[in-house]
């Protein structure tokens, strides 16, 4: 600009996300547990490359039987999930609430555990161990254990873990619930910064419409019995995010939208 000061970024309009590349595709999804429990019902979602995706909806929606079924850990009654990329070792992983680390490891032995999985040494993928730790913040505790990190320190550990193959699809499974909401709104920053730095997609459930505003650019809005998709919203602001959007105008229309449509999901299902 010609006073020398930046432009801000553009927003992303929602023509700019649809003309992404699909990654992954659920149509007409059902998941029913045991004769009558209807966990989902007729899912459809388009994931696309680059998509920050919340599934926000009460409990019982079924936005972790989405993930588990993304992560073919359980699989759909009716329907069909379809990956539109060759999916190779290392595209998918998961993030769940409790960071799971191994207690008798190192944080660098937890990281190293995807590439141990795939038969890789560790001192072939060490610099990206190093990469993913620093991501982090956590480069000078490669050599800690578990009971030595605090709560938010080990959920890096995890995130670390979870990003260090650079995956194309990330699922993450309300990873911040437990945590206090200083250090919740410092991984919320940091998980923006380095998705960005590793080019990664993501879906994320959780109960927070302030945190899915925050990080999404796509909210998907579930109702329970049966779960399913009822709204979704985008949210077109730039990337990155800032305290700056947690403070605007902006931002509390956003949250405004969320919260009325998770209102109207919540009168759903009762």
């Amino acid at each position: 600009m010609a006073d020398g000061s930046e432009a801000s970024p553009a927003p992303v309009g929602e023509d700019a996300m649809l003309s992404r590349p699909k990654l992954l595709s659920m149509s007409h999804v059902d998941k029913i547990f045991g004769r009558d429990v209807v966990a989902l019902k007729d899912m459809n979602l388009d994931v696309r490359v680059g998509d920050f995706i919340s599934l926000l909806g009460p409990s019982g929606c079924g936005k972790s039987t989405a993930l588990r079924l993304i992560s073919d850990l359980i699989h759909p009654t009716g329907g069909r999930i379809k990956w539109e990329v060759e999916k190779e070792p290392g595209s998918l992983s998961v993030v769940l609430q409790e960071p799971t680390l191994m207690p008798w490891a190192t944080v660098e032995d937890n990281v190293f555990l995807p590439f141990r999985m795939q038969g890789k040494s560790k001192r072939s993928v060490i610099s990206d161990i190093e990469e993913a730790l620093a991501l982090v913040g956590l480069e000078k505790f490669h050599g800690a254990y578990p009971r030595e990190l605090s709560g938010g320190m080990k959920m890096r550990v995890s995130i670390a873990r979870a990003m260090v193959t650079h995956p194309k699809l990330i699922l993450m499974d309300e990873p911040f619930a437990a945590l206090d909401e200083i250090t919740r709104f410092k991984l919320n920053n940091d998980l923006l910064a380095m998705k960005e730095k590793i080019a990664s997609t993501v879906i994320f459930v959780t109960h927070s419409v302030f945190e899915s505003v925050f990080l999404s650019d796509r909210i998907v809005v579930m109702a329970a019995r049966p779960g399913r998709v009822i709204e979704e919203l985008t949210v077109t602001e730039p990337y990155p995010r800032t305290e700056d959007f947690r403070t605007s105008a902006d931002y509390a229309a956003h949250c405004r939208r969320a919260s009325d449509a998770l209102k109207h999901a919540m009168e759903l299902g009762q």
